[in-house]
């Protein structure tokens, strides 16, 4: 499954060394400072422009768990407005009451943290074994999250969503759908 994961997550990437200026550029502007750990632009919307970045799994000879990061701002405003009016609470109930879900959830955190380790280059993961370092990457899923039947970041899990489809990711795109569709059904 891995080999499968790492394909397509490699199929959608530019790397950061092949960004032209002007993505750099919008990327600083996204993210409101200077990238850190910045290895591609791991999905582009229909125009070209970066969606969701691939960060390294150590930044500054220290382990950074989250290797996506949401940078569309329409969707990272959505997400925000989901958190505050309470859809991780909606969400984490329903993954709560289905064991389905649940063990859904275990693999996504798994298949991630697979993911990640395969993205590290050789001198990271010589670090990471001299510091004692191995189990902030090893340990913790999406996110960098320990316990892998919570959802703590929506961002996280949409960001990583758009890359490798996962649980959280079809359950928001479902609830997403849901309003929609809610919305649509006006009163006569």
């Amino acid at each position: 499954m891995i080999d499968q994961d790492l394909a397509t997550a490699k199929s959608l990437e530019e790397p950061a060394d092949a960004l032209a200026a002007p993505t750099l550029a919008l990327i600083r502007e996204r993210l409101g400072r200077e990238p850190r750990g910045l290895r591609a632009v791991a999905v582009s919307d229909g125009a070209g422009l970066p969606m969701v970045l691939r960060v390294a799994s150590v930044v500054d000879r220290k382990p950074f768990p989250t290797l996506y990061w949401l940078i569309d701002p329409q969707i990272a405003l959505r997400i925000d407005r989901e958190e505050a009016g309470g859809t991780i609470a909606l969400l984490q109930q329903r993954i709560d009451e289905d064991p389905q879900l649940q063990a859904a959830m275990t693999e996504d955190h798994r298949r991630h943290i697979a993911l990640r380790e395969a993205f590290l280059h050789d001198d990271e993961c010589e670090l990471l074994q001299q510091t004692g370092a191995w189990p902030a990457l090893t340990e913790r899923g999406i996110g960098g999250i320990a316990n892998f039947s919570r959802i703590r970041c929506l961002h996280t899990w949409y960001g990583a969503h758009l890359v490798i489809p996962n649980t959280v990711g079809r359950l928001l795109d479902a609830h997403w759908a849901s309003s929609a569709d809610a919305r649509a059904v006006v009163p006569e």
